[in-house]
């Protein structure tokens, strides 16, 4: 009878006061905010290289998802004789049981190329994202300029020999709202 009491006695204080459990790190509650990042909100005029051809581009940057993601929409102005115009859709978000930014770049090169996840830590108005694509590291770094109020995009590869190499360099201008 006596143990009965107790377990009675437990039960009733596990239900009659509830533990409250700490909120996840991560999920719908806990939408992603970011100082560097809000800079990238809006229209932008992307001008530079890629693979040493023009790469002109415009880019639209919002918030999705309940705040989670930065959506990227990233589309070329012209093609590279050859190929077809570049678009991508990238989305950038942050894990915080990680610590880490995380990117998906999904473009018009397929499926292989977008299994590859991203992962980010920031320094100042820099992030650098590295991917390890199926051939070979691939490093993407979004510096912010605050003075100019321009981004600039540096994507970095390693090429057979083991050395990096730059893959593109471009810098984004903001399109004014008129």
């Amino acid at each position: 009878m006596n143990k009965l009491f107790w377990l009675l006695f437990l039960f009733w204080g596990a239900t009659a006061f509830p533990q409250d459990k700490p909120e996840p790190l991560d999920g719908p509650n806990r939408p992603f905010h970011d100082d560097l990042l809000d800079n990238l909100q809006g229209q932008w005029t992307l001008k530079g290289h890629v693979a040493g051809h023009p790469g002109d581009a415009e880019l639209d940057a919002t918030w999705v998802l309940n705040h989670q993601f930065l959506r990227v929409h990233e589309k070329g102005k012209a093609a590279i004789a050859g190929r077809p115009l570049y678009e991508a859709e990238v989305y950038i978000g942050y894990d915080n049981t990680s610590e880490r930014y995380v990117i998906h770049w999904i473009d018009i090169y397929g499926g292989r190329f977008s299994e590859t996840i991203g992962y980010g830590l920031r320094s100042g108005n820099s992030i650098q994202f590295i991917f390890e694509y199926p051939d070979g590291p691939f490093h993407n770094t979004f510096s912010w300029n605050p003075d100019s109020k321009r981004w600039r995009f540096l994507l970095e590869q390693k090429n057979d020999a083991g050395k990096w190499g730059i893959f593109s360099d471009r810098t984004a201008a903001k399109i004014s709202s008129k």
